[in-house]
């Protein structure tokens, strides 16, 4: 089977067609940066790396652009309720929500493109549509007009005319019909403007994702993707913009991602429970966020809880220690030419590897099935587990290939990732701290936290050795207090960040 996607714009899956061959070319609408970023971000972006990354595993190469929306009505608000100027605050939180994604383990874009950098492309679309009759001024302002796109509403599959009935013109808005939307908005005084053929000013908020994706993808593009919430009607006016200004089709694929609740409620302010990731990295590593995320189809609506991402903590535990076992095992090169020199049993798990990257391929390409992936691996880990237990001295090369093949696919989930960065929590290096010197352990104060604990896990062999339980049980209460998982093994003691 071929690479199956669901097409909002069709709703219906269809088999993926590359607009040029062995190239992908995607568009994922960005942050508007006026605060922390939240978990609902998080899903959205981790949704997509998972699917740029298999379109790579598959042999493709990617280019995926991200906006950046630092010129709004929000960000506007903020800055000058802290006396800021509106681009020096959106920096600030552009390069803060930047940072925060790259600690959460998502691959970066090609290209993050902002609002306030692509305004003279943005007055050139709009100086299109002025001239093609699809928009019209009033009075500084610059309006589309969607009764003369006969295609408005295919996206949402809305009729205009029903719209139009529960529609109204808010007071101070200068457009003819209550569906019409602002391309450009007349200067007002604390606001960022720029000088335009309509008068100082600045952008409406649709406008630059149909400017954005045309500018660095060209007409038409493969994917264009976001939020649930984007599709109307951010993504509606999009089209309308670009193929109006253009004449061309806009994006061939629409993939719309799922939203987030947060323990079974829709993540609001109103509700008081929106959850920043950076705070949710203190409480739990990113691998885990991240995998609890990846085992939702990305057009469900994942929910949020900790029971869900303490279960998610388990299964990762259980995958990381097959692959520490595999690890132990595999140290030849794992291309195997000749399986006559397998015994019987590593035959069956060699044709075991086979079919479990066929049975991963089959789930990604109906769809980006990463349940279904997710399903794969347990199997898979299920059955190593078995090879390994009732194997003696299994080939080093089998399990190199088995290991491998679970890094692949492990990296495509977003697994088995390096950190970025250290994120171990100040109050965790000061209670190391305070145990290694209680224990006399002599270490330089600002020794490593990999450092602390080895000393400490070294201290606890001793103690045990000389049947002081009392203090080996009291480093190893504190190793779990603090999220470190010790696993005491033939080799000696072993630890991971839970």
């Amino acid at each position: 089977m071929s690479l199956q996607i669901y097409n909002s714009l069709t709703r219906q899956k269809e088999p993926f067609m590359p607009l040029e061959i062995g190239k992908v070319k995607m568009y994922v609408c960005g942050m508007t940066v006026y605060s922390d970023t939240h978990i609902g971000h998080a899903r959205t972006y981790l949704a997509f790396d998972s699917i740029r990354r298999y379109f790579e595993y598959k042999g493709y190469q990617v280019t995926y652009i991200q906006n950046i929306t630092d010129v709004d009505d929000k960000i506007i608000a903020a800055a000058n309720k802290q006396g800021i100027d509106p681009l020096v605050y959106s920096k600030t939180y552009a390069e803060s929500c930047l940072k925060d994604l790259d600690l959460l383990g998502i691959r970066r874009a090609d290209s993050y493109p902002k609002a306030s950098e692509t305004i003279p492309d943005m007055i050139d679309m709009i100086s299109q549509l002025v001239t093609k009759g699809y928009a019209y001024e009033a009075d500084g302002d610059v309006y589309f007009s969607v009764e003369k796109f006969p295609d408005y509403g295919k996206l949402s599959g809305q009729n205009p005319e029903e719209m139009k009935s529960g529609a109204r013109i808010d007071p101070g808005e200068k457009k003819k019909n209550p569906l019409d939307f602002a391309l450009w908005k007349q200067a007002k005084a604390g606001e960022p403007s720029w000088d335009s053929p309509w008068g100082s000013g600045r952008p409406g908020w649709h406008i630059e994702c149909s400017t954005m994706s045309s500018k660095y993808l060209g007409l038409p593009f493969d994917i264009h993707g976001g939020g649930m919430d984007l599709r109307f009607p951010h993504h509606e006016n999009e089209i309308a913009q670009a193929e109006a200004a253009t004449g061309k089709p806009f994006a061939k694929i629409w993939m719309h991602i799922g939203l987030l609740t947060i323990n079974g409620e829709k993540m609001s302010k109103s509700l008081g429970n929106i959850l920043n990731v950076h705070d949710l990295l203190k409480s739990y590593d990113a691998e885990i966020i991240r995998m609890f995320f990846a085992q939702a189809h990305y057009r469900s609506p994942p929910d949020y809880s900790d029971q869900a991402l303490q279960d998610t903590q388990k299964s990762l535990t259980r995958i990381h220690r097959t692959k520490e076992t595999l690890e132990k095992h595999a140290t030849h090169p794992a291309n195997i030419q000749d399986t006559s020199i397998l015994t019987a049993n590593e035959r069956t798990f060699f044709n075991r590897i086979e079919s479990f990257e066929e049975g991963f391929i089959q789930a990604m390409d109906d769809d980006f099935n990463t349940p279904k992936a997710f399903a794969e691996i347990f199997s898979f880990i299920t059955d190593t587990n078995r090879f390994l237990e009732t194997t003696t001295a299994p080939s080093p090369a089998l399990c190199l290939k088995a290991l491998s093949l679970l890094l692949r696919i492990g990296n495509v989930l977003t697994l088995f990732q390096k950190p970025v960065k250290d994120t171990w929590e100040s109050t965790t290096i000061t209670a190391l701290q305070q145990l290694a010197h209680q224990y006399s352990l002599g270490l330089p104060s600002k020794a490593a936290v990999p450092q602390l604990i080895q000393a400490l896990l070294d201290h606890r062999e001793t103690a045990r050795k000389n049947k002081d339980w009392k203090t080996a049980d009291t480093i190893r209460d504190s190793f779990d207090k603090y999220g470190i998982e010790i696993q005491d093994t033939q080799e000696g003691p072993r630890w991971r960040k839970k």
